[in-house]
Parts: structure tokens; sequence; C-alpha cells
């Protein structure tokens, strides 16, 4: 069943200019929820709370606010001048997203008959300002959204609230499961789990990888044969070693079931830890990120949650989004390119054509060869983002990138090849990463685009560091801080 996902709505306003006042602030609410609700209605609902005259009222909207399950984030807006002393109980009370909307219900003015009444009930210039005001001085993280409320743009604004506030709330939710600890003297896959927990809600879980290897023993002969349907229905099964694809269709069925008993959203694995496997998950992983479930390899458990908030942030638009690992350059003058893949785990969003099965030996870890999918990468405008521990904070680095085709084939690299080019240049866009401290381990979306991202960082008071066309020598510097 799928979950009801809510905003909502209150308005401000104050009881000085009289009961026809506050009627007009409430049937003019009404109308803007009643088509919010008609824009939106694919992504979120819109419900109306009391209009804001006094404490007391803001309290009781921002218990109902905290108390409901379904309520992702709140719109709030200032109709005429709302003395903002009246919203601090209620808004230290609040712990989801806040998107303030600094509109009118008017588009215009009625410039032959405006007078004092007009200007009083509609002072959204005055009231929100106010309202601005408190929300800085107690330091809570919000978004502003401003312009006429019927506008495409200001629509568009809204909406990706929405999807951020949709994200932000299943990633408060969230369960990772780290099978193994992360790769043995890797610096930027570790990190402060109790600090995620703090800041994300990501409740970080370590166990055994020998858990999957029991489960996957007790997989049946009917939900080995089903998966393999489920492959050959969606893949080119490019191998006849059948029995090394049936080994990785019982590591998802034990997947996916330890997942659902244990309410996980995303994992880890380590090649360094793969007691009771024969081979190291690799379509397995694959398949089951292209359902959404967040990864992060050589016990990334950070990008593995990561992943699946991008994930959750992109459903309903075009474009792939999911884990990618930074690995080697064409370093042609002037034309540069980064090939990015990994050793078998990029999701198959990112095909840009039909992704085959196949089997290969795999130089490390150990173990039997494994199946995995392997494709060329799509083409196209995106970013790449990664999350860093920087000891006493987290910091998203989000560059702009163009993804394109491979200048030749690779006929002897059985992974997946996605290629992209570095903004505004090689030379700029990789030192800021490195200035930076950007990981090597990221998520890249064609679906998304920075504004999602320093959104997302904004409401959940992250550092954010952006990489782009507007990035210069001269700022590199400031990209490295101690």
């Amino acid at each position: 069943m799928n979950k009801t996902y809510k905003l909502y709505f209150i308005p401000g306003s104050q009881d000085l200019y009289g009961e026809a006042c506050l009627k007009q602030v409430a049937a003019d609410c009404q109308e803007m929820v009643r088509f919010l609700n008609d824009k939106l209605q694919d992504v979120v609902t819109v419900e109306l709370l009391p209009t804001v005259e006094t404490s007391k009222i803001c309290v009781e909207n921002m218990k109902r606010v905290m108390n409901d399950d379904d309520c992702v984030g709140v719109i709030t807006w200032m109709h005429t001048f709302s003395p903002a002393k009246m919203w601090i109980k209620g808004l230290r009370r609040l712990g989801k997203p806040l998107l303030h909307l600094h509109t009118q219900a008017n588009e215009k003015l009625p410039y032959g008959s405006i007078d004092m009444d007009f200007i009083n009930l509609n002072q959204a210039a005055h009231g929100d300002r106010e309202y601005g005001y408190i929300l800085a001085r107690l330091g809570i993280p919000h978004e502003v959204v401003a312009g006429f409320y019927k506008h495409e743009r200001v629509i568009a604004k809204i909406r990706q609230f929405a999807q951020v506030a949709k994200a932000i709330s299943d990633s408060q939710n969230m369960r990772i499961a780290t099978f193994g600890n992360n790769m043995r003297d890797v610096a930027v896959t570790d990190g402060n789990r109790l600090s995620c927990e703090i800041q994300y809600g990501w409740e970080v879980k370590y166990w055994g990888i020998g858990e999957i290897a029991a489960l996957a023993e007790q997989a049946t002969d009917s939900q080995i044969h089903e998966k393999m349907q489920e492959y050959e229905s969606k893949y080119t099964m490019a191998t006849d070693r059948l029995d090394a694809v049936r080994e990785q269709a019982k590591y998802e069925v034990a997947l996916e079931r330890f997942m659902e008993e244990n309410e996980i959203s995303a994992f880890t694995d380590t090649f360094q830890d793969l007691f009771g496997l024969r081979q190291l998950p690799g379509l397995a992983v694959q398949n089951l990120m292209d359902k959404g479930i967040g990864f992060g390899p050589e016990g990334d458990y950070k990008i593995s949650a990561f992943s699946a908030v991008l994930m959750k942030m992109a459903e309903g638009r075009n474009g792939a989004t999911g884990f990618i690992e930074d690995y080697t350059y064409d370093l042609t003058e002037g034309q540069e390119l980064e090939l990015a893949s990994h050793m078998l785990e990029v999701p198959p969003s990112f095909a840009a054509a039909k992704p085959e099965i196949q089997v290969c030996p795999l130089g490390i870890g150990g173990k039997e060869d494994p199946a995995r999918l392997v494709f060329d990468g799509i083409t196209g405008q995106g970013i790449q983002v990664t999350l860093v521990d920087m000891g006493g904070h987290f910091r998203i680095i989000c560059a702009d990138i163009e993804l394109v085709k491979q200048p030749e084939p690779m006929p002897n690299l059985p992974v997946a090849r996605i290629m992209y080019r570095h903004k505004p240049n090689f030379a700029i866009g990789t030192a800021a990463w490195c200035y930076a401290g950007g990981a090597h381990h990221s998520v890249a979306s064609t679906a998304l685009t920075r504004a999602d991202i320093a959104m997302f960082a904004r409401l959940t008071g992250t550092e954010l560091i952006t990489i782009g066309d507007d990035t210069t020598e001269a700022d590199l510097q400031k990209f490295f801080t101690k």
C-alpha cells in the first residue's frame, strides 16, 4: 500500500482588522489550497489548518503537524501582518521541513479602487518580512518561495519542496544494514554513525554477511526460478554460466527477505568480508538498486543512505539516479573525460541500451566469478553528489557534469561504463572536488539538479559546496577548510 504524503498549509493573520477581514483570509486560503492540491496531487496533498491569530493556535497547529505521520512538512504564509512573537512557541515545536510562501491572494493591484482596507487585507509584503525575521532569529532551516502562487515557476518550486520533504521524511525513518565494516584503511567511507542518526535520522546497524549466506541457502527453487525469469525479462542473458547467475538470484532473494524482515532501506557490503558467499553480490545488488534500494560498496553507509534519499527525491522525474564511483581518466588535452564505474555495482537505470548479464573473473575478494550487468551509459546533463564526514560536521559536495557517449568501444571491460565531462572544465572541476574533500563514492543523477541538492542541504542544516560553470580558479582555495 502506497504511503500518503501531506503538507499542511498554515496562514497567519491577527484580529486587528476585524471579523470580515479574517473571513476573507479564510476564504482566500481555501481557494489557494484547492489550487495547490490540483497542481500537486501527483506528489502530495495539501491540507489547510486554522489561521494563526494567537500563540495558542500556532502551538495547536504545530502539535497536529508533528503528530501526523503522513505530514512531511508545512507551508506558511502571512496573508496580513501576523505579529511574529505569537509564532515562537509553535515554531520551536516544529521538526519538519518548512516552506515560507511569500505570495498574495491577488496577482495585480486594483489601482483604480485600492484603499486602506485592501492594503490591510493584502499585506504579505509586510507580514512575511516580520515572519521571515523570526525564522532567521530562531535559526530554523527553511525554504522561501517568492511570487504569485499560480505562476508556473512558483508551483515548480513548491513541487520541488514537496519532493525534498518526502525524501527527508523517509530518510528520518531509514535503517541501513552494513554487512561487515568499511574497507580496511579507507578513510572517506568511514565516519561517525551516531552523528548520522542525530542529524538525518539514519539508523546504521551492523550484521554479519553470514546471515545473508544462510538465508541464500534457504532460497527455494521456485523463488530462484522466479528471480531468473525476472532477470531474463529485463536483461539480455549473455552467458551460458547460469549457475553463477542463479547464485546471484539466491543472494537477491536473501537480501529482499532480510530487508523486509528488518525494515531496511539501504545496505552495504565489502569484498573483504564475504564469509559463506561464493561470489561478491553483483547482479543482485544492481537489480535491487533498480528498485530504489540504496547501496554503498566497501561499507560506505553514508553513500548507501544518501543514494536511497536521492532516488526517493527523484521519483516521478525523467532520468537516472544512483551510486557511482570515480575510476579513471582520458586526459586528452582539452577533451578530458572521466570513466566512472565500479567493479560490479552500478544501477541499470544508467544503461543506454538493454544491459547484458555476463559472468567474468573478479581480481579481488578471492571468490568465484560473479554475474553482473554490463552496459554503456546514458548521456545528458547531470550532477555528481557526495556526502562526507568532516569530523565536526557533514558536508555535501555537488558538481555539475555532462554524461557523454564513450569515444570508442570497450569490449574488454566487463562492467558498467559511465563517462562524463567535468564543469567548468577538467582542471577546475576535479581540483575543486579534491580541495573540498570529495569522496570517490558518490551519487550521480540526470533527474536531479544542483537546486534540489541545495534545498536538501538547507532543510537538513548541512554544509554545501557546489561546483559548476560558475566556479573559477580563484574559488578553489575557498573550498579547503580545516
